[in-house]
């Protein structure tokens, strides 16, 4: 699988983006994993296609930004989705 459409970090400004609507079916698979307590190393390859052994700071951070961007999502991002500010 090819990481191209993964930036190697998850957007980190206080507003919905292209990029954030382009991957939320992937922000719940990061979060799902996480909740199941996946190994980090196997989410990265499964979901951002990324190979944690071949390139172990780069997986890492990439892993680590985007399940904070998906966490962001599920605490302010969502009232964006929805048109409102947040409550």
């Amino acid at each position: 699988m090819s990481t191209s459409h993964f930036a190697d970090r998850a957007p980190d400004v206080s507003q919905l983006t292209a990029y954030d609507e382009s991957h939320l079916a992937d922000y719940l698979r990061l979060l799902d994993a996480a909740e199941e307590g996946a190994d980090w190393r196997e989410v990265a390859a499964l979901i951002l296609g990324i190979d944690a052994a071949a390139e172990p700071h780069r997986a890492k951070t990439m892993h680590a930004s985007h399940l904070a961007r998906a966490r962001w999502m599920t605490e302010v991002g969502y009232a964006h989705l929805l048109g409102c500010e947040r409550p």
